[in-house]
């Protein structure tokens, strides 16, 4: 019997695929024993197709109640291999068949400084290729970075090695989740030598590392190097970038970016609106972020636990208590769509701390334990700080024990927040027991720790053990910063230190510490409790040399000891040029200081001034007690103390906030009679009472005319000097009246006077006659603009001819039309 061999014995041609053309072979010559020829035809080995397949193991400990869910990956075995790999496989007693994941949980119990590369060069599935990027998935799923790298560089010596982007991308992503930036560009860069053209996931994986590291600029630089590339970003793409701009506290780029992302066409998604307002939680923008949520529920996507627990994050900052404990009750409802996680107990945790109710943050705590979550370290935390900020040592001691029963470690927050508790309770010295338990338990101090240790000592007038640990601090390589030296400035203030405050000044100063308003507020407050007002008045002029703009504190503080000091006109000075500042009245009683200041000046025999009584009339403004801005305003008539024009034109303006127009009027009678001249504040608010009239008294006609124009022929004098703004409200309030003939006198007037006349002037003309309906003389003023050099817009125009269209007849916009036309073509 004669053999024909295959020409390739290692393809198998199935019976549905076309045959390709046999070369021709020479039958041999057929013996006469036989009469038949058989084929022989030699083929690949089956495919296992159970290779890949994962399957779940499952182990139970009755003993301990736990039980284990894995998952194992067999992988291409030693029957896979090809013959001459599965010929020196069986003949080594070393070379072991282990599936894939076995091969990974043996190199994750070994030290990643051990013999990985012996134990995966006794591995028989090394042969197969396909094996490798199964085995860096399974690796890199462990999390450990170093056993990850380690096996990737052994992989790459391998003869039968072939560079793939999944391989690269797993590694990359690896990166990213250690925050390994550089090496993840070096991997980008080197996938790029082995022929491996990077795509969208390889972009998206790089984008997200340089997000994680803050490095939003970078991640911006790859978007455009993949857009060059004309890989097509997907929505991926587009989170990662807009989660690397927002967590860098960037929500404008994020914005930017979201607004890119919907405008090519990729709809944002549940995760997109997530990262948008975490950006904006970044930033500390939260009422932007509460806004973006009420635009968020009007689209057709339901906010998950994620999204709330931002949304009672920007809450519990905006001092909305009762709306954020609404949201985390809605939460808990049995039908709720999203229910609270550890995250959200611990938010509320928080914000009980913060409104002082340390009794609901164990009771909230307690509720978290009951619904089955299991706290994390930042949930002790938290809860260990509500204690702490109140001084409760046994408490938080308590809390502190429960971090280690519960099998978690206590990190520098743990320690920081029970030192900080005992410092409250004035035991410094139980506190720097706390500050050397942390650092024999490996634990080393941060910035805030120093600062609390410094604040425990100092508080209880320990001022030379507060300095020490300044110095300390130092040494350590820990620089203090300005908290740090606020906290010395105060406790020095408290215990009547003035040459140590001068030395701390000095050493913050050296150490190129820019102090901000708190420091300053600590240091001004100490020289005002040891009756240095000097040195105190300093310092507060160094701070607007510094560019230090103070607050309603600083202002209080200067306040309260030029009263103790009885220097009440440099207290009322100081009111008033906090009130210049627009720095508004704090919660603290100022207002109240401000009228016990001014009382104490009568009874102490000063006689108020006209700036005491404006500063005065400045403040009940600011607080909207406009009954006693107005009795003040009689008091100071009846007194030594003249109004003069900025008195009055402040009364006035007071007068105006609380809607009393008829007081402004009978202000500026007074003026008249006591010959106090007219500035421009006082004919504004003048004309404002007038609008103001006119808006409540319109049915009734109250209106006195005789007073407006009594008002104008006083002011016409004074048109070339009173600012063009003031001018166009009276055009708009004689134009609003109904009044055309009276406002075009006014405007003939002001031209004549050598006013400046701008294009709102010219606007509210315009607009005034083109409702009256004289179009004749709104032509007439365009014409005008152009003598003057100043160009219409468009829309005047268009009002123009849109008038003549519906509002006059066939002849009159014939004409309009005529007219606007020679305008135009002027141009």
């Amino acid at each position: 019997m004669a053999t024909l061999q295959h020409p390739n014995p290692h393809k198998l041609t199935l019976p549905n695929e076309p045959r390709s053309p046999l070369p021709f072979v020479h039958p041999p010559k057929q013996s006469n024993t036989s009469s038949n020829t058989a084929l022989k035809i030699r083929c690949k080995k089956p495919k296992n197709e159970d290779a890949w397949v994962k399957k779940k193991r499952v182990h139970v400990d009755y003993d301990k109640g736990e039980h284990q869910v894995s998952v194992h990956l067999s992988g291409l075995r030693k029957e896979d291999l090809t013959k001459r790999f599965r010929l020196r496989v069986e003949g080594d007693r070393f070379q072991k068949d282990w599936a894939v994941s076995e091969v990974a949980q043996k190199i994750s119990r070994l030290n990643h400084w051990e013999d990985i590369d012996g134990l995966l060069n006794r591995w028989a599935g090394r042969f197969a290729r396909k094996n490798f990027p199964v085995l860096i998935r399974e690796i890199t799923q462990m999390g450990s970075i170093e056993h990850s790298v380690h096996v990737f560089r052994w992989m790459k010596n391998q003869q039968n090695y072939c560079a793939r982007n999944d391989i690269y991308n797993m590694m990359i992503r690896l990166h990213a989740r250690h925050n390994r930036t550089d090496q993840a560009r070096g991997l980008f860069f080197e996938m790029q030598k082995w022929r491996c053209k990077p795509d969208a996931e390889t972009y998206n994986a790089l984008i997200s590392v340089h997000g994680r590291s803050g490095q939003w600029r970078w991640a911006m630089n790859i978007m455009e190097d993949m857009l060059r590339a004309a890989i097509p970003p997907s929505r991926s793409t587009y989170n990662n970038l807009i989660n690397a701009c927002g967590s860098s506290g960037n929500w404008r780029e994020a914005l930017k970016v979201c607004k890119q992302m919907t405008e090519n066409g990729v709809g944002p998604d549940l995760v997109t609106h997530n990262i948008v307002l975490s950006a904006y939680k970044s930033g500390a923008q939260y009422l932007k972020a509460l806004s973006y949520f009420e635009l968020m529920k009007g689209t057709n996507i339901r906010p998950d636990t994620t999204t709330l627990n931002i949304v009672i994050h920007c809450l519990v900052k905006t001092k909305q208590y009762e709306k954020a404990v609404d949201v985390f009750n809605s939460m808990r409802e049995k039908r709720a769509d999203c229910n609270p996680d550890v995250v959200t107990f611990t938010s509320i945790i928080h914000m009980y701390s913060v409104c002082g109710q340390i009794q609901n943050c164990q009771a909230v705590f307690n509720t978290m334990l009951a619904e089955g979550l299991k706290p994390n370290i930042v949930s002790y935390n938290t809860l260990l700080g509500a204690y702490a900020s109140h001084g409760m040592t046994q408490e938080a001691l308590s809390v502190f024990t429960e971090i280690k029963k519960h099998g978690f470690r206590p990190d520098v927050v743990s320690y920081t927040s029970l030192l900080n508790a005992y410092g409250r309770s004035q035991q410094p010295e139980k506190a720097r027991e706390v500050f050397h338990l942390m650092k024999r338990h490996n634990c080393k101090p941060n910035l805030v720790s120093y600062n609390a240790l410094i604040d425990a000592y100092g508080s209880n007038g320990h001022l030379v053990e507060a300095v020490e640990v300044l110095r300390e601090m130092e040494e350590y390589g820990v620089q203090p910063n300005v908290v740090s030296i606020g906290t010395l400035l105060a406790a020095c203030g408290r215990y009547g230190q003035k040459v140590k405050i001068d030395s701390i000044l000095s050493a913050a100063e050296s150490r190129g510490i820019a102090l901000n308003a708190v420091a300053y507020n600590c240091a001004i407050g100490s020289y005002m409790n040891m009756g240095e007002y000097v040195k105190a008045i300093s310092l507060y002029r160094l701070m607007g040399k510094k560019k230090v703009r103070p607050d309603s504190v600083t202002f209080n503080i200067l306040i309260s000891g030029c009263c103790k000091m009885s220097k009440y006109p440099k207290a009322l000075e100081f009111l008033e040029e906090m009130l210049n500042l627009k720095i508004p009245l704090s919660k603290e009683g100022q207002l109240q200081e401000a009228e016990s200041v001014f009382s104490m000046m009568k009874i102490s025999g000063f006689s108020p001034d006209v700036v005491a009584y404006t500063t005065m009339l400045h403040a009940y403004t600011e607080s909207e007690d406009w009954e006693k801005a107005f009795a003040t305003f009689q008091e100071m008539g009846m007194s030594d103390a003249q109004p003069d024009s900025i008195a009055c034109s402040a009364m006035m303006r007071a007068l105006n906030k609380g809607h009393q127009p008829t007081r402004v009027l009978l202000v500026a009678e007074f003026m008249r009679e006591k010959d106090v001249p007219f500035i421009d504040a006082s004919y504004f608010e003048m004309i404002s009472a007038c609008s103001i009239k006119l808006t409540l008294d319109f049915d009734s006609r109250l209106r006195d005319w005789r007073t407006i124009i009594e008002l104008v022929k006083i002011m016409e004098p004074a048109f070339s000097v009173i600012s063009v703004g003031l001018l166009n409200q009276i055009l708009q309030f004689a134009g609003k009246s109904g009044k055309m003939d009276t406002m075009m006198k006014l405007f003939y007037k002001i031209v004549a006077s050598g006013a400046e006349i701008n294009f709102s002037t010219y606007s509210i003309l315009l607009k005034n006659l083109l409702a009256a309906g004289n179009w004749r003389k709104y032509v007439e003023v365009l014409e005008w603009m152009e003598d003057a050099g100043i160009q219409p817009s468009n829309i005047m125009y268009d009002n123009i001819l849109s008038f003549a269209q519906k509002n006059s007849g066939t002849e009159n916009a014939a004409f309009i039309r005529e007219r606007v036309g020679m305008l135009v073509s002027l141009l």
